[in-house]
């Protein structure tokens, strides 16, 4: 079964649609690309998965084990974010607020993992650190490691290299095909670099006057 099943979606806000019609399914170990213009409801899509925002109309189904609040999401950050005064581990180990339901602490297994997803994202050294005095790229970096502790299964990506110098971006794109290679997570991402989502994508969802599909064939 999909870990992610959109049957004739329909996407917009207060009953404006942005877009119609959509299905879509998403299997373990894909990596989705969503492009297209601004206002054409590929945030809003993210939204409507995440449960954060209901649709229009139509449906999502979660399977595979999968279920909302094990999603890890990477959203898009605002100044106020950037500015946020709390340590690199902090910020990280915060990804398990969704498992933790009623207890008010992180337990050994959550720490252990949130430093594990830190040395795989490349910032361990960088624990102690605080948050808003970080680089845009290591806040990224921050931030992926934060969704890793919400997921085993899927992350969901809003422009991710947004700001970031080319090195800092190339880095992070390998990053993200690392976790997706190796270790086996779906990638849905928002993206605006056709260039780097022909490179590394499976799966092209392209928002526009009609909606479609493409599967990215690799030599």
């Amino acid at each position: 079964m999909p870990l992610l099943k959109c049957k004739d979606l329909t996407l917009g806000y207060e009953n404006i649609v942005l877009a119609e019609h959509l299905d879509l399914e998403v299997n373990q170990g894909e990596y989705w690309c969503i492009v297209g213009e601004n206002g054409t409801g590929k945030s809003t899509l993210m939204k409507n998965i995440l449960g954060l925002r209901k649709p229009l109309a139509g449906t999502i189904e979660y399977g595979d084990g999968l279920v909302k609040n094990e999603i890890g999401y990477l959203p898009q950050q605002t100044q106020v974010q950037r500015d946020f005064p709390a340590s690199v581990s902090e910020v990280v180990i915060s990804g398990f607020q969704g498992k933790t339901g009623l207890r008010p602490f992180y337990n050994k297994q959550e720490k252990e993992e949130a430093f594990r997803n830190m040395e795989k994202l490349g910032i361990k050294d960088l624990a102690g650190r605080c948050y808003r005095e970080l680089s845009g790229g290591q806040q990224q970096r921050v931030l992926l490691a934060r969704a890793l502790c919400a997921t085993g299964k899927i992350l969901l990506l809003d422009e991710p290299v947004t700001g970031l110098d080319p090195k800092v971006t190339e880095e992070l794109y390998d990053t993200i095909k690392k976790l997706n290679s190796e270790d086996h997570i779906t990638i849905i991402m928002i993206s605006h670099d056709l260039e780097a989502t022909r490179k590394y994508a499976s799966h092209i969802l392209h928002f526009g006057a009609e909606i479609r599909k493409e599967v990215v064939a690799r030599g």
